[in-house]
């Protein structure tokens, strides 16, 4: 079979997120297809962005189109978008010819890209699948405020109505999609539902060493009896790091001591805070290589993933960092109100209420409370939870059968 992923963000080992098109087209080139991943040279999510126009890896080939840089989510991320739509609607006639698709999928946040993906499909007489990883126009209007008639979220309605209505079939990251997805016109035996998931070869052999000073510093906190308390990911408003900076503010005469691992937007703002309130039991650091993450994780006593309260939340949530939490079977916090939650499912740690710091202070003395013995129970339910239905060979198996 021949596949064509479009996706804007697409990344790879090397390049940092999203990772997930790179890991299931992966297990689809070794299964015996072809793919080919058409994206942009520019993408907030990514840790680097690609220098070449055209490139191999693991047997997938990239194709990256210039477009412009961008900081928030402003008039640049939308030119952005334009650039790389344009550029794909150009091009269709030749990717239509030169990778002669059977099937064309459209995997984006934003909607507007099924189509181009729908253009391509039809000069190819390919099948066509619309893959959502965020429901949009609900998200924008939804966490931004905007409101249904703003030009942006009606081109974003008539996006998805359009790829519900034109699509072979859906596939959602988001379990509890349906109801929304048959109100805007989706034929329900059209959907499918494919969450994320992890590599387990990635953590089959001896993870890559953590470089210093962050080893050295976690070192110390062990020799001190400190029981540690981690995040690895993104420092955005979505990832409720103030309420963490809350909790660990009520925490500073515990034993408790405070790791942040990772990069964004608010990271110099969260810096600044801990230096005005003297939160001397927060350290920050940079985001390591994904190849350490394994050993980072190792470290972490207690896992702790947060997010607002919001109700686009009721559709389902499919975190990455969850999943690698899980895999390295680390006891979790997780401060959530949502239509699925993996921690309860897996019984490998403690849910509380979103932005609260009580509640997640309280949560995690009440981890720290329980023995060593009894986290890595907790951990090891998640770990095995997370190899019986969130591996990525599983997941991309899942995926091909909904192709085929």
């Amino acid at each position: 079979m021949k596949i064509l992923y479009l996706n804007h963000y697409a990344g790879s080992p090397s390049l940092g997120m999203e990772y997930r098109p790179y890991y299931l087209a992966r297990e689809w080139v070794r299964a015996g297809n072809e793919v080919a991943i058409v994206a942009a040279t520019f993408s907030h999510v990514r840790t680097k962005q690609p220098q070449k126009a055209r490139e191999e890896v693991d047997g997938i080939a990239y194709l990256w189109l210039p477009t412009p840089t961008y900081r928030g989510n402003g008039l640049g991320r939308v030119k952005n978008i334009w650039s790389f739509l344009h550029q794909v609607w150009q091009l269709a006639p030749t990717l239509a010819t030169k990778y002669k698709p059977d099937v064309v999928i459209a995997s984006s946040t934003y909607p507007m890209d099924i189509w181009v993906a729908r253009h391509i499909a039809k000069m190819a007489k390919a099948k066509l699948i619309y893959e959502v990883h965020d429901l949009w126009p609900a998200s924008p209007m939804e966490l931004s405020g905007l409101p249904w008639w703003h030009p942006f979220i009606l081109l974003c309605q008539k996006a998805e109505n359009d790829a519900y209505r034109d699509s072979n079939y859906v596939v959602s990251m988001l379990p509890n999609v349906a109801e929304h997805m048959a109100q805007h016109g989706l034929d329900l035996r059209k959907l499918r539902i494919v969450p994320n998931g992890i590599s387990p070869e990635e953590w089959a052999d001896a993870p890559a060493p953590l470089a210093d000073p962050l080893t050295h510093h976690l070192n110390l906190l062990k020799a001190a009896g400190k029981t540690i308390v981690g995040y690895a990911g993104s420092h955005g408003l979505p990832n409720a790091l103030d309420v963490l900076l809350d909790a660990a503010a009520m925490l500073r005469n515990s034993s408790l001591s405070f790791i942040l691992v990772g990069d964004g937007h608010e990271k110099a703002r969260l810096a600044q805070r801990i230096r005005n309130e003297g939160l001397n039991n927060v350290s920050l650091f940079d985001p390591v290589p994904k190849s350490q993450i394994p050993a980072l994780l190792a470290h972490f006593d207690i896992a702790y993933i947060g997010w607002q309260r919001t109700p686009l939340y009721r559709f389902g949530i499919a975190p990455n960092k969850l999943m690698d939490y899980m895999m390295a079977g680390c006891a979790i916090l997780h401060s959530v109100e949502a239509g699925n939650d993996p921690v309860t499912e897996a019984d490998c740690g403690l849910t509380v209420a979103p932005e609260s710091p009580q509640a997640v202070a309280q949560g995690l003395l009440q981890l720290a409370a329980a023995t060593p013995h009894q986290r890595q129970d907790m951990g090891q339910r998640g770990r095995t939870f997370v190899l019986a239905r969130h591996t990525y060979p599983v997941l991309a198996q899942q995926f091909l059968e909904v192709m085929a």
